[in-house]
């Protein structure tokens, strides 16, 4: 399989402490630990797997849901790699309705993104397809289906692909891998149906009552105090942005989608929305008996999507007696090359929610919905600015298939630290730039909010590079 060039001129150096020590208790995550799947291939720079499409029974705060499932776990199974890894996943379809797996900031060939009509056929009961790419940047992804995206993904299709470089320099051993998600079910375990709310369920984007970490409703983990854990978290909810507080203790932001970022930046509340991956190093505090909650707060991502909510805890923190540790400040660092909007091809793309009509509602890009508009277009190696407005009164987590972008500010200039991204929130009334090259890869690649309601509800399109034919468009069916 050929290994594509990078798409950002970029230098991958990295500057730490590279020693390493543990400080946690034995079993301190084990109430947090994903299932993983059996590397079949012994070659150690490949990682093949089986991953299964099927419905299974899964308990969620101590209840039986007939759930979606990839092997029959909540979330699906981690799939750990290293930076540079041929990874082949043979997938079987057991469901009785189609679907696909898109590798979600991966950069894939278009043949292996996984969206039907455009990248491959929808897979159907009983059938199986063959993904095999190369892991080419560290960093946490995820993988879900792009058939009927917000109700697969809500009914639990989804997990995590952690691709490591063991030369980082991060210097923290105890890691975790944090899937955030949410799920609807009622008294009798049966799923929430996919277009409950009709119209207006769309507008608002659906968010499940059960609100779980790694699939579980307010896990314990133990931690000394004053020890520093990593933790690199996924948002897998369909339109539930998780706004993260640690009793105001400090994260510091070390990565974010595409690995690590220029240099590490602190915050005492942490904003990740659907589609978004950050890198963060904690060092909670606290007594023994005096669990430590982090909570997702309240956040306004539009209209009334605060009302009727409450505060969550997510997970706890439970401290030993052991006398506590100042952690050292963190210094890793990573070489990005500034980018530069000089020669760029400006593209408006602009968000609307226009008056509901006819009983229903759809969002448009550029004045139409996903499913009657025409693809933009970019040559193969051409460098476009993207001004993304958003015009309606619901913020948008902007996700584009196949390539990294960088944030720019209003004056052209780099938003720092600077981060490679495939997903970015463009909050309600506001306009964010993004500079992308598309220098490899031809194909017709998605750009969509994920927010999946909204994208399923028209907030989609699609962006043709290079010299080919594009496809046709299926309503419904990303």
């Amino acid at each position: 399989m050929k290994n594509f060039l990078p798409v950002l001129a970029l230098c991958a150096c990295f500057a730490a402490e590279a020693t390493a020590q543990s400080f946690a208790p034995a079993g301190w995550a084990d109430d947090l630990k994903l299932a993983e799947t059996a590397d079949r291939n012994p070659d150690p720079k490949i990682v093949e797997i089986d991953l299964v499409a099927k419905l299974a029974d899964v308990t969620v705060d101590g209840k039986t849901v007939h759930a979606w499932t990839y092997n029959g776990g909540l979330p699906g199974p981690l799939i750990k790699t290293r930076v540079g890894d041929r990874l082949i996943v043979h997938f079987k379809n057991e469901l009785d309705e189609p679907t696909t797996v898109h590798w979600h900031g991966v950069r894939v060939p278009i043949e292996m993104d996984g969206v039907p009509e455009i990248s491959q056929p929808e897979v159907k009961k009983g059938e199986s397809f063959t993904y095999d790419f190369v892991v080419r940047d560290a960093g946490l992804y995820w993988y879900h289906p792009h058939v009927m995206s917000a109700a697969q993904v809500g009914f639990g299709l989804y997990g995590a692909l952690l691709v490591e470089d063991p030369a980082d320099g991060v210097g923290v051993d105890d890691q975790l891998t944090l899937v955030l998600s949410d799920i609807g079910f009622d008294a009798k375990g049966k799923l929430e149906p996919g277009d409950s709310g009709g119209s207006a369920g769309m507008v608002f984007g659906r968010e499940g009552d059960y609100v779980l970490a790694n699939g579980r409703r307010r896990p314990a983990l133990r931690a000394r105090p004053g020890a520093p854990q990593r933790w690199r978290i996924v948002n897998a909810a369909k339109s539930r942005f998780f706004y993260l507080d640690l009793d105001g203790q400090p994260f510091t932001v070390i990565g974010t989608d595409g690995g690590l970022q220029e240099k590490p930046v602190t915050t005492d509340i942490l904003l990740v929305t659907p589609g978004e991956r950050v890198d963060v190093i904690v060092s909670p505090k606290g007594k023994a008996g005096t669990p430590l909650a982090l909570r997702a707060m309240l956040y306004n991502r539009g209209y009334g999507s605060v009302e009727y909510r409450a505060v969550e805890d997510v997970l706890t923190i439970e401290f030993t007696k052991e006398a506590p540790i100042t952690a050292k400040p963190v210094t890793i660092t990573r070489a990005l090359e500034p980018p530069s909007t000089e020669g760029a091809t400006p593209v408006d793309v602009v968000l609307t929610l226009p008056p509901m009509k006819d009983n229903k509602s759809e969002f448009q890009v550029n004045g139409v919905p996903f499913w009657k508009a025409k693809p933009y277009l970019a040559k193969l190696g051409e460098k476009q600015l993207w001004i993304v407005k958003n015009d309606s009164d619901w913020d948008h987590p902007f996700h584009l298939h196949g390539f990294f972008f960088q944030v720019i500010d209003e004056k052209g200039r780099p938003v720092r630290p600077l981060a490679l991204k495939d997903t970015v929130n463009v909050p309600m009334k506001t306009t964010m730039r993004l500079l992308v090259t598309f220098d490899e890869r031809p194909g017709e690649w998605m750009f969509h909010c994920h927010i999946l309601d909204h994208a399923d509800g028209g907030l989609m399109g699609t962006v043709l590079v290079g010299d080919v034919t594009p496809s046709g468009h299926v309503h419904g069916k990303r």
